[in-house]
């Protein structure tokens, strides 16, 4: 079986449903209890393809126990402390001594490969937009979660030299399904639920109070209340729709052969907002947003994506999504009582 930590959450859940769909097993770490994601069905769960297992990636002992229960083959490491939960340091030490609980069980139960999550942030202060595995890092990070995943990936690469086959991914901005309604990173989660809002009122459907809140809180600073903070419509991300990523993760994990220790997640290029307000005009007629002309003060002058040419080349991966069908899919869920 394959264990994915963090596997109820955002980025896990369809990691498991993309392995799931390759024909294996899994086994779902978690710290908080609770059930299966939605995207696991209740088939899978009887038949044991997929099962929670409570697990604490600070504490050995409680991974350890998982495999004691079931033969874990290969890892997907994706649990991490919450972002902002506690103070910088304590959440880096948490993370690293989460990502060293798993290599040590990996070791013990001889698994095969340990694919470790990384970020696109790493690449911060890298000259060339064209973001590419072998290009020399800086050392220096501005955020904590960058920080802790260059930790991650130099100790992923001691592992690795000690005999481990571990593989880092490092992943750029996802969205979709059982994503947060706002991102402090880009735009587009945010303007896709107020597609779905605007979708559901022009139906006669009730919007929840909750709902409308939550939108509001997640405008955050530079709005009146309720209203979306000002976006522009040359401001562009490398951005993969969430089953896309699944996919990729689960890739990276199940190929026999890769040839790197690092590999980009991503969607290959930059995705400008008046790209995306495109896909939700004609996704959700009337709900295409309002940009500001041009771009931010803050964007850079050429928008930076990664280069997924290694994992195409070593896993055969290519998109399921292209923008107007993952727009038109994420509307849809979030119509689908998903709306928060």
């Amino acid at each position: 079986m394959i264990l994915v930590t963090g596997g109820r959450g955002f980025i896990g859940a369809h990691t498991v449903r993309a392995l799931l769909d390759l024909g294996e097993r899994c086994v779902l770490g978690q710290r908080a209890a609770g059930p299966p994601p939605a995207l696991v069905t209740e088939r899978e769960v009887r038949e044991g393809r997929a099962v929670v297992e409570p697990m604490d990636c600070t504490d050995l002992g409680s991974v350890l126990a998982a495999g004691r229960r079931h033969r874990v083959t290969g890892i997907v490491h994706l649990a991490a402390a919450g972002m902002g939960a506690s103070a910088p340091l304590d959440e880096l030490s948490a993370n690293a001594a989460g990502l060293f609980t798993v290599l040590r069980a990996a070791r013990e139960w001889d698994a095969g490969r340990v694919v470790v999550a990384s970020t696109i942030g790493v690449y911060a202060g890298v000259a060339d937009p064209a973001l590419r595995e072998d290009a020399p890092l800086p050392i220096a990070s501005l955020h904590p979660i960058p920080a802790a995943k260059k930790i991650a990936e130099v100790a992923a690469d001691i592992a690795a030299s000690s005999g481990l086959d571990v593989v880092a991914a490092r992943i750029g901005a996802i969205w979709g399904p059982l994503g947060r309604p706002s991102s402090p990173f880009f735009a587009t989660p945010r303007l896709v639920h107020a597609a779905a809002r605007h979708a559901m009122a022009a139906g006669g459907a009730s919007v929840s109070s909750a709902a409308r809140a939550g939108e509001a809180q997640a405008a955050g600073e530079g709005g009146m209340p309720g209203e979306a903070p000002p976006s522009y419509a040359e401001d562009a991300v490398d951005m993969c729709y969430a089953p896309d990523c699944g996919r990729a993760l689960a890739l990276l994990q199940t190929t026999a052969t890769l040839r790197h220790r690092t590999y980009n997640v991503g969607g290959g290029r930059a995705v400008a907002n008046r790209e995306v307000a495109a896909a939700i005009g004609r996704a959700v007629p009337g709900a295409a947003p309002a940009l500001l002309p041009g771009r931010s003060p803050a964007a850079p002058a050429v928008d930076p994506c990664l280069d997924i040419s290694r994992l195409r080349q070593d896993t055969g991966y290519a998109s399921e999504w292209d923008l107007d069908r993952a727009v038109t899919d994420y509307v849809g869920w979030l119509r689908a009582g998903n709306l928060r």
